[in-house]
């Protein structure tokens, strides 16, 4: 049984606490950074998600700076195909992780919005995408537990004789993590992942999903090192009715514009896809505490978690029961939604799983 761990989110872009209302937002700073991370650090949170994007800042500077500001959290950044060649991306991720004490991890993403990818210069389709990563993760592997010079041919990369230093402090590698919908996500995550994460959906269906790949592991070998999770968005407050009012007010003054660009710009993504049907479907709600809203103003992780402590625990305890053990979490204001999951839900979730915490 894996151990239960939290991960947050670094909003880089910026933070609000209601989209589309502009004295509500808090543009992206080394301040706010810096707020996040130490909130989320005290929190307890085991890991730091650092989004990629146009609007986002760099991520690999920002997880550099961050970690020296830090003293455990990991950052967990993104390796995107045909971004950076596998023989740098190796030396850097090995690199940062002597440099940082062993404290990187890595996110797998093959991108959610074709033209921000095209307009970055990847002319590789989605499909092609994953074909790529799957070459560059075996050449990151290949690169830090090959003994002598590496020879790889495949059909994007052609190495021959490469070698790095530094090899990695953790051994063999950082963790890798991968959140996907689609067939080609989970046989990626099936051969190479230490942790698949599902945006929001029902937990049946998510134990169904966590069966099903677990069977596709097993082809590797690695149905047992496969481990799950769930990126979820978490609004809690010590009263239920705080918590509706502040989700409510999270959407309540988003733009039509917003609103369609959620249902355009990201219409490849099958995850995406997914949590949109889920709204369609069951509307506000997928559960008594388990709301669609921010899917109508935010791509990806736009299914939340909203309630007093114990209506917060509960919901992600069935999660939990359905076989996830890492919960990649986001909430706003970050720094203050970090600190509230941290003193009133973490400690109810640790003892009602007791010994599976760090």
């Amino acid at each position: 049984m894996h151990p239960l761990e939290f991960g947050w989110y670094l909003p880089t872009h910026g933070d609000t606490t209601a989209y589309g209302l502009m004295e509500a937002q808090v543009a992206g700073s080394p301040e706010l950074c810096e707020r996040v991370v130490k909130a989320a650090e005290d929190a307890g949170f085991e890991y730091l998600l650092i989004p990629v994007g146009s609007v986002c800042w760099e991520a690999w500077i920002t997880g550099a700076f961050m970690a020296a500001r830090s003293e455990r959290i990991k950052p967990l950044i993104a390796a995107r195909p045909g971004y950076i060649n596998p023989v740098l991306l190796a030396k850097m991720i090995s690199t940062f992780d002597q440099m940082s004490g062993g404290r990187i991890c890595i996110n797998l993403i093959a991108g959610q919005n074709e033209s921000e990818v095209a307009s970055e210069g990847v002319r590789y389709p989605k499909e092609e995408r994953y074909a790529l990563m799957e070459e560059e993760v075996s050449i990151l592997k290949a690169l830090w537990t090959t003994r002598g010079p590496v020879h790889f041919e495949g059909k994007f990369h052609t190495i021959s004789g490469a070698q790095i230093r530094p090899r990695p402090l953790q051994q063999p590698f950082p963790r890798f993590y991968l959140g996907g919908g689609s067939r080609q996500a989970w046989e990626l995550s099936a051969k190479h992942s230490d942790v698949h994460l599902f945006w929001g959906d029902l937990p049946e269906r998510i134990a169904q999903n966590i069966a099903e790949i677990r069977q596709m592991a097993r082809a590797h070998d690695r149905e047992d090192a496969i481990g799950f999770g769930m990126r979820l968005q978490v609004i809690c407050r010590e009263n239920e009715a705080d918590a509706w009012e502040a989700a409510d007010q999270l959407v309540r003054h988003a733009t039509e514009r917003q609103k369609q660009e959620m249902k355009t710009l990201y219409n490849r993504s099958e995850a995406n896809q997914r949590v949109q049907q889920l709204a369609r479907d069951y509307g506000d709600l997928l559960m008594p505490h388990l709301w669609t809203g921010i899917t109508k103003v935010r791509p990806g992780a736009g299914i939340a978690v909203v309630g007093n402590p114990e209506q917060c625990a509960d919901t992600l305890q069935q999660f939990i029961d359905a076989g996830c053990h890492s919960f990649c979490l986001s909430g706003y204001l970050h720094d203050e939604e970090a600190e509230r999951f941290g003193r009133l839900v973490r400690p109810i979730l640790a003892a009602n799983n007791r010994g599976r915490l760090a």
